[in-house]
């Protein structure tokens, strides 16, 4: 683990005024307070393109880290917003704070600050769809489709409800079309498969804490894939009840990959999305990586 430099004074806010389930001010003018206290320089901006050039001229010099204060989402654009390997810190304002749940960040500005304080940086792998990074997950298929649904009509922040009028609907019209994948696993070699789900894992994270990849690790050079073979609702449902009991990887129907690059197609319109937010539509290439981000941790 490194130690980021302790002369650097500048923190940079970026926050996402859409962000979680509500307004979340009140925390990011804590955490300024907090940072003020102990010295540093604190620059709280909402416009994304205001602050690229903020921590441009900050970066490798007086700038600690661009504190990232919304979703996993947020979190995903600045990756792929900023200089390569910007120290990143996490206030998890969003609905599922996947990759903060992993790390073990909360949502205490105090805390939050004192981690700051310490500087303590690790490196992680980070995949990369069609050349646009994520950090936990991506997935193609029914669960994409919600995303999609669920973005298409998005006014302000999301809430777990928000997802059940997308869900209805996408239960009522998709009809789980074949996805090819092409893998190449971690081994060499070259693996092909067919099914109506795929499941990329990062981060062993997803939604309500389904164990769909739970050995995934962001620091061993590869993503995982996890797919099942059969589209409909009644499979989804049988698949969803082998996750939670983890037995998913006894079926013949499910399939997992350690993999470093794949590629996936379709003969019709198929969604894909990355870190919960929507990604675009099928063919996608996907491949790691290694260290491609820098965060403070506890």
């Amino acid at each position: 683990m490194e130690t980021a430099n302790p002369t650097s004074e500048v923190v940079v806010i970026s926050m996402n005024p859409n962000s979680g389930a509500t307004d979340q001010r009140a925390v990011v003018d804590k955490l300024t307070a907090c940072l003020t206290e102990y010295g540093f320089e604190v620059l709280l901006l909402t416009n994304i393109e205001e602050m690229i050039e903020v921590v441009s001229q900050y970066f490798g010099g007086r700038l600690r880290c661009v504190v990232a204060a919304g979703g996993d989402g947020t979190i995903s654009l600045l990756t792929n917003k900023l200089p390569e390997n910007t120290p990143l810190a996490i206030l998890p304002l969003g609905t599922e704070n996947l990759l903060a749940k992993y790390l073990g960040v909360a949502s205490d500005p105090v805390e939050l600050a004192n981690m700051i304080v310490a500087g303590n940086c690790r490196q992680l792998d980070i995949g990369r769809a069609n050349g646009k990074f994520f950090l936990v997950m991506a997935s193609c298929g029914f669960d994409a489709d919600v995303v999609h649904r669920l973005h298409s009509k998005r006014k302000g922040h999301i809430r777990h409800w928000s997802y059940a009028k997308p869900l209805v609907s996408a239960i009522r019209k998709y009809k789980y079309p074949k996805i090819r994948i092409s893998v190449e696993s971690s081994d060499g070699r070259k693996l092909k498969a067919t099914p109506c789900w795929a499941f990329i894992f990062n981060v062993p994270r997803y939604a309500m804490n389904l164990p769909i990849a739970a050995e995934a690790n962001p620091e061993d050079g590869v993503l995982d894939l996890c797919t099942f073979r059969g589209g409909s609702l009644l499979r989804g449902l049988f698949y969803l009840a082998s996750v939670l009991l983890r037995r998913h990887k006894n079926w013949t129907n499910s399939k997992t990959y350690h993999f470093t690059k794949l590629t996936m197609e379709s003969d019709v319109e198929v969604r894909y999305q990355l870190d919960g937010d929507p990604g675009g539509t099928l063919p996608l290439t996907i491949e790691v990586v290694e260290g491609g981000v820098t965060l403070i941790v506890p």
